[in-house]
């Protein structure tokens, strides 16, 4: 990451300032979504920022020993530098779908330690690890032994009963003792009966001070914060107690909220794209998927929230929703779309 002054810092503040002295470690990612960030969306997102830490999906052990790779794992160099999530609990498989993401070209490996869906505690992962942390720790060292690359773990504040900060310390210390030194901290706790993943989300309080104090307590480890970021400034603002803040449905709800970060975090002497420019780049993508055999809707869905808050919202939206599904359609959609908002803009009625 490149040095970023700001002029306005005061010369004490500079030794306070995460963004100034970084660990090694991407200080901004946008979260892994499931049915959100497939390689169609984290395209779409490379178009508005080329540094952002990107994640895949979670994608099961299983799915990756038994299933089609190709069709799970592949992904254009574009999208780089990429994170693979993995779902999982053995050891051995974790182990061996690590060894195949490396081979595959991620960047890193996560570990998914904070899902709490029934499915996910069925097979014995996600949020419910976080009751065995001697069982994450071996997980890590197996997939830390495979391959030489970043393994990394996801995490709650706690599930249940087991929410004190001490339980959550105590997770941390036994996982990092098997090598893992990056650690993305939800700041909620996770229900495992009672609360759907969608109120898992928003139902239990944000503790961010937790999450501060686990950085102060921890300063050797990589700590990065999730969970109800939702602007800059608030990114802004966690750099100062934590080393990366991850960003999740926010990204998804106003990708454009990410046009400036290159520039304001990571200290690159760039002039952001604009909507339409960002559009104009995702055509021939477009083309070429369509191509394959892609269906427009598999793409577009994701372009939805583009001009959130802007005039033409609303045309950009009806539009592709309207002709997307079609038979056929193609790159023509969006450029049809684009002209709609470009016509609220000159007061043009189409």
């Amino acid at each position: 990451m490149s040095i970023y002054f700001d002029l306005n810092l005061k010369t004490q503040d500079l030794f306070h300032d995460k963004r100034l002295f970084p660990q090694k470690g991407n200080p901004l990612s946008v979260a892994p979504m499931m049915e959100r960030t497939d390689r169609h969306f984290r395209y779409f997102m490379r178009q508005i920022t080329r540094r952002t830490l990107l994640y895949t999906e979670m994608i099961t052990t299983a799915a990756i020993i038994h299933g089609d790779r190709h069709k799970l794992l592949d992904f254009s160099p574009a999208e780089k530098p990429l994170s693979l999530q993995l779902g999982g609990d053995n050891p051995q498989e974790l182990a061996e779908c690590a060894l195949i993401a490396s081979d595959w070209g991620y960047d890193e490996i996560n570990l998914n330690v904070g899902c709490p869906s029934d499915r996910v505690q069925n097979g014995n992962f996600g949020a419910c690890l976080m009751a065995q942390p001697e069982r994450v720790a071996m997980a890590v060292e197996a997939m830390q032994k495979a391959v030489n690359l970043p393994i990394t773990v996801k995490h709650r504040i706690g599930i249940d009963d087991r929410d004190s900060y001490e339980d959550m310390a105590n997770f941390v210390q036994i996982v990092s003792q098997s090598g893992c030194d990056r650690f993305t901290v939800h700041a909620r706790k996770a229900w495992l009966n009672g609360l759907s993943p969608k109120e898992n989300r928003t139902i239990p309080p944000l503790r961010y001070e937790d999450v501060y104090r686990l950085k102060e307590e921890f300063p050797h480890l990589f700590i990065e914060i999730n969970g109800g970021i939702t602007s800059l400034d608030q990114v802004d603002h966690h750099l100062h107690f934590v080393d990366g803040v991850m960003i999740g449905r926010a990204a998804y709800d106003n990708p454009y909220l990410f046009a400036t970060v290159d520039r304001d975090i990571y200290g690159e002497e760039i002039t952001p794209p604009t909507r339409q420019e960002v559009v104009e780049k995702m055509l021939p993508y477009i083309e070429e998927k369509v191509k394959e055999g892609v269906k427009l809707h598999s793409i577009s869905r994701h372009l939805l929230q583009l001009f959130t808050g802007q005039p033409g919202t609303k045309a950009w939206k009806r539009y592709i929703s309207e002709n997307a599904h079609h038979e056929g359609a193609g790159a023509d959609v969006i450029k049809n779309a684009l002209a709609r908002v470009e016509a609220v803009f000159q007061g043009v009625e189409l």
